[in-house]
């Protein structure tokens, strides 16, 4: 290949190279929208300064946030000072101690199996006995209580079979005791006035069902660890849980 036509081939590169940029350059500048940066400073200066506005409008929303954040609380109801230990008792979620009383059931001997006319459900604490005992504690005025060392709260469910006790995913046998803080005085009249609790005590004289009433100076519940969250039922709303 001799020099001129050398020469020749790279003149026409470079002039293809050239239409090239100018036919993309022409495109950029037909697109819609008005002006396009023409370089990389130029469009680095534009994307800062769409930052910068955009980093404007995120500080005042968020000033505006903070501005109804505000006038919310204002409106608030004050909650009583001691609302939310009270919330915590309730709960079962802390640890209650002080005087109370400690209530015992047990299954009938087996030699009871022989008194005439008696039948196998007669020997056995029931569900139902229990569950008499536990509300008319409640109604005594128990602060808390436990069953089985177990905390009874609001969404605690047990379920008997047989002599077999459940309760939060345990298994328990008898003798079932029930310890409840609260004035031990008011705590055994609402016992001694409980129709059912009358009722599990004619068993008592019968065939000799455990039953045990005793005051204690001091009571340690421990707290429920238990999750408290309700699956179906719910507290109807307007209702009020802690007065």
């Amino acid at each position: 290949m001799d020099a001129r036509l050398r020469s020749t081939l790279v003149v026409a590169s470079v002039l293809a190279a050239a239409g090239l940029l100018f036919s993309v350059s022409a495109q950029l500048a037909d697109r819609p929208g008005g002006r396009q940066p023409e370089d990389l400073a130029q469009l680095v200066r534009a994307e800062s300064e769409r930052v910068e506005r955009l980093s404007e409008r995120v500080d005042a929303l968020e000033a505006e946030v903070a501005r109804l954040s505000d006038a919310a609380a204002v409106n608030l109801p004050a909650r009583a000072a001691d609302l939310a230990a009270r919330e915590s008792v309730v709960s079962g979620s802390r640890a209650v101690s002080g005087p109370g009383v400690r209530v015992s059931l047990d299954d009938a001997p087996a030699s009871s199996a022989s008194i005439p006319g008696v039948r196998p459900d007669d020997l056995v604490v029931h569900q139902q006995d229990m569950e008499h005992v536990i509300n008319a504690l409640w109604s005594g005025g128990a602060e808390a209580m436990t069953l089985q060392g177990e905390r009874v709260t609001s969404t605690s469910a047990f379920r008997c079979s047989g002599n077999i006790l459940l309760l939060h995913g345990k298994v328990f046998s008898p003798p079932y005791v029930i310890e409840a803080v609260g004035d031990p005085t008011a705590l055994r009249a609402a016992l001694d006035a409980s129709s059912g609790v009358a009722t599990y005590k004619q068993y008592v004289d019968w065939v000799a069902l455990g039953w045990s009433v005793n005051a204690a100076d001091e009571l340690e519940l421990p707290p429920y660890t238990g999750t408290t969250k309700l699956r179906y039922a719910q507290v109807p709303q307007g209702t009020d849980v802690f007065s």
